[in-house]
């Protein structure tokens, strides 16, 4: 079942999920896609072999860097789950970022990127400035930012839907438009949202990135990422393109290069084992988004009116300031918040007072997770770009999981009391 033959469905998001691998066609009436551990694939026609390689054979495998049976059937389903013309999963989330600039960023380019973004994020940004690619990183609240800060040789615009950990949206709409104005390539990391809660094509993004360790897997066991094309983008109008993938449909071309350069070339691959890890877990994406976000909203109201936290960062807060336009786009939802206490010297010992949240990085498991912000995941960034980004010294991040409402409340009570 392709994208288009889902958008005439009458069946919803979380049917179609759960029944993704049985719909797309399994072996032996399997309801799971098996997992493929075979590395080389062989051809009783050494033609279907070089065809392969020359892509003029589509759907055929030759060695397992640039993807599995397994590894194809999860990229079906996140093509459907975001509406998009195809995807490419990788080994980590990061993996298909570094993947999409370096093999569609060249020395000279200039990329445009919301000044708040993941940590990881903001050091590969750095790479890039080192390997030749011009970077600016604007306040991407505000499409006007980003349309003062175009050049000639702009090549790309990177926003996050939700920041990690400051919970700042961008105007996605008007950076779309923008854009698509301009013939930019729109790309726009959905990994705290997840398409559970926001498709970015609707704003017109070219590229959707999804760390699928997060929300998509959900259960903190297997790492993965993956790039989704969403055919919105016009590839024959994009200069670094190479001469050698011009051929055939250019929908596929940005797509061809990825795969080639970000997978045969750099090798970011993602195991068999953890695709269908990845895929188990992704058939409960829905329930386990709409849970955690309802808790999270409950969460934050309650730590907005204790009087030892100063600030609380949620959209699904009205006090927040982007809070309208994450209602419209996303309904305001997301496990992911941050507060800041008043004194960060209660740091250390109210969250080793808490017992329920586990004290670890990472993000979108079924169990709560949290850490300080400032002397751990941001402490590479040095305090200058953390006062750039509001990284305040107390503030905390949670990605809040599965536990009961009242339960977590009351851990926060205690250890805050």
């Amino acid at each position: 079942m392709t994208a288009s033959d889902k958008q005439s469905s009458s069946t919803g998001p979380s049917t179609d999920n759960v029944h993704a691998d049985r719909r797309f066609g399994v072996e032996h009436g399997a309801i799971h896609k098996p997992i493929h551990t075979s590395v080389q694939y062989g051809f009783e026609r050494v033609e279907d072999l070089i065809g392969v390689f020359q892509g003029t054979v589509k759907g055929g495998y030759n060695y397992a860097r640039q993807g599995t049976p397994t590894t194809a059937a999860l990229e079906a389903k996140l093509t459907q789950l975001e509406q998009g013309l195809g995807t490419i999963s990788f080994a980590t989330g990061m993996a298909a970022i570094a993947a999409v600039f370096l093999t569609l960023l060249r020395k000279g380019d200039h990329i445009i990127s919301s000044r708040y973004v993941f940590g990881n994020t903001n050091s590969l940004l750095g790479t890039l400035e080192d390997l030749g690619v011009a970077v600016s990183k604007v306040d991407a609240g505000s499409a006007a930012a980003v349309e003062a800060a175009l050049r000639p040789n702009t090549r790309m615009v990177f926003v996050e839907t939700v920041a990690n950990p400051g919970t700042q949206v961008p105007d996605l709409l008007g950076i779309g438009a923008l854009c698509q104005a301009r013939g930019l390539v729109y790309v726009v990391d959905n990994t705290i949202t997840s398409p559970a809660l926001f498709q970015p094509r609707t704003v017109g993004a070219s590229l959707v990135i999804n760390s699928l360790t997060k929300t998509i897997a959900g259960h903190g066991d297997a790492l993965g990422g993956a790039v989704t094309d969403t055919g919105l983008f016009d590839w024959q109008a994009f200069p670094n393109i190479f001469a050698a993938y011009r051929k055939g449909d250019a929908r596929q071309w940005g797509l061809q290069q990825i795969r080639k350069k970000g997978l045969r070339d750099m090798g970011g691959t993602l195991s068999s084992d953890a695709a269908h890890r990845i895929s188990v877990g992704a058939e409960t994406l829905q329930l386990r988004v709409r849970q955690t976000s309802a808790t999270a909203l409950a969460l934050a109201g309650w730590l907005q009116a204790h009087p030892k936290v100063a600030a609380v960062h949620y959209p699904g807060l009205e006090s927040h300031p982007h809070h309208a336009r994450a209602a419209e786009l996303f309904k305001a939802g997301s496990w992911l918040l941050s507060f800041e206490l008043r004194d960060p010297a209660d740091l250390v010992p109210v969250l080793n007072r808490l017992q329920l949240p586990i004290k670890a990085t990472g993000l979108g498991d079924t169990r709560t997770l949290i850490i300080p912000v400032a002397p751990t995941i941001f402490w590479e960034a040095g305090s200058a770009v953390r006062a750039e980004m509001g990284i305040a010294d107390g503030l905390i991040r949670l990605s809040v999981g599965l536990e009961d409402e009242a339960d977590l409340i009351a851990d926060f009570a205690q250890a805050l009391g």
